[in-house]
């Protein structure tokens, strides 16, 4: 494990267990995840220059950034440097080798739940939540339901709770209208699902677009801690 670290520069010193932010991955972990890697193109034989730090140590800090919710120039100093560990997730980003790689990962919980890697169904639903002050005003809004002023968060997820697909829009656009592009992009990447259930808040045309446009059933029902599905 590594050891505690210091925090932006002063000479306190707190055990990353108490601050909440995730140790290293242990090596019973980096095993199940190496297999699991996109392959950089450099060791395929396909150019591009080999890199000086393992996946490993890069994913170590980037799971640390993002846990702690600190800033890339605050990284400490015991991580690969903070302009080499961005590089590596801009590219990452940029290649939707991040989206890769999440949906290796949820394939293999599935497997190990019993089921196919490719779900053939799925849940949607939406949440308000209320911005930081640092949000732009052009991406933010109220929703008047649920009293909250912000962005809506709009998921599809499979029956296990994977994330599926994922929209962020300001909070007073409706479900059914963030869901239309939502459940498009959905059929793109998940050939497999024909059956999407939603709640209360997606009836209407939806239901038919759904159907006629992406060959998809959206079924409306209420909601149910005990739902089961592939």
């Amino acid at each position: 494990m590594r050891l505690p670290r210091h925090v932006h520069g002063t000479r306190l010193i707190i055990p990353i267990e108490c601050a909440g932010i995730p140790p290293d991955m242990t090596d019973a972990k980096w095993a199940e995840v190496r297999p699991l890697l996109p392959v950089p193109a450099w060791f395929q034989g396909r150019g591009g220059r080999p890199q000086v730090y393992c996946h490993r140590q890069l994913l170590d800090a980037i799971r640390y950034l993002v846990a702690g919710g600190i800033s890339w120039r605050a990284m400490p100093a015991d991580f690969p440097g903070s302009g080499r560990v961005y590089a590596f997730f801009r590219r990452w980003r940029e290649h939707g080798l991040i989206a890769e790689f999440h949906d290796r990962l949820r394939g293999k919980v599935r497997e190990r739940e019993g089921r196919e890697a490719e779900p053939s169904a799925g849940i949607i639903d939406a949440q308000s939540v209320q911005a930081a002050a640092t949000v732009p005003s052009a991406s933010r809004g109220y929703d008047g339901g649920k009293k909250v002023p912000g962005r809506k968060r709009h998921v599809v997820t499979d029956a296990l709770g994977l994330l599926l697909a994922v929209a962020v829009t300001a909070a007073n656009i409706g479900d059914r209208d963030a869901a239309a592009g939502l459940l498009t992009r959905l059929r793109q990447l998940h050939r497999d699902i024909t059956l999407v259930w939603a709640d209360g808040g997606y009836t209407g045309s939806l239901v038919g677009w759904c159907r006629d446009k992406l060959a998809l059933a959206l079924e409306i029902v209420k909601r149910t801690d005990d739902m089961t599905g592939s």
